[in-house]
């Protein structure tokens, strides 16, 4: 896996549906070396602290193998890197493959697997299609939030490497569908690993806890 893109941005305020809308979902590639600290990356900014950024969701990576599919569903020529509001556009990144835990060197970087995304409705706004969100969801390529375990810099251009698989994990493509494919099969047996695994972020756990309950 190598990184394409690294994109950041400060959080601005735009009108959306007519109501002013605070965001740092408008990420923009950037040159040069970039200090990912525990919280966030160097010139990154985050608007709704309680969905995006901190411990949990410090950097956020998405594949550049998705564009493809979202430039032909959206009927869009081009997307460029960091529409998706990603830190890290990484060629190779597959959410069947990467499991909750799993950590990852980037330079000088640690990063853990912590959680898959949710989407909000700002996707429908960056997007520019009100069908954005629903498409996310059944698409079930959500990205991965990692947790920055060793702090230092990275730049594009550099390999992300696998250098932990966590033992009997989940990945993040069956968490995601565990809460939010009613059609997946393998819902229960996948909750109950997740109520289990400590990487998992405390927001997740308590989410799977709560739909295990509902399907028990």
């Amino acid at each position: 896996m190598k990184i394409v893109s690294v994109n950041v941005s400060k959080k601005k305020v735009v009108e959306y549906k007519g109501e002013p809308v605070s965001t740092g979902i408008f990420k923009k590639p950037v040159k040069g070396r970039v200090f990912v600290g525990k919280g966030n990356l160097e010139g990154d900014e985050q608007a709704d602290l309680k969905h995006h950024g901190g411990i949990d969701m410090a950097v956020y990576a998405f594949a550049s193998d998705h564009y493809a599919y979202w430039q032909k569903i959206l009927e869009k020529k081009h997307l460029p890197y960091g529409t998706f509001g990603e830190n890290l556009t990484v060629a190779g990144l597959t959410e069947e493959e990467t499991f909750i835990g799993d950590r990852f060197r980037v330079g000088d970087c640690l990063l853990e697997v912590s959680q898959p995304r949710i989407p909000c409705f700002k996707l429908n706004m960056v997007l520019q299609s009100d069908k954005a969100v629903k498409l996310f969801k059944d698409y079930c390529n959500t990205g991965v939030y990692f947790r920055v375990l060793e702090e230092g810099y990275i730049a594009e251009d550099r390999e992300l490497v696998k250098v932990h698989e966590m033992s009997g994990s989940i990945s993040i493509q069956s968490m995601f569908r565990a809460l939010f494919d009613k059609e997946y099969k393998d819902s229960k047996p996948v909750l109950e690993i997740a109520c289990q695994l400590q990487p998992l972020s405390q927001e997740w756990r308590e989410k799977a806890e709560k739909r295990l309950k509902r399907i028990a």
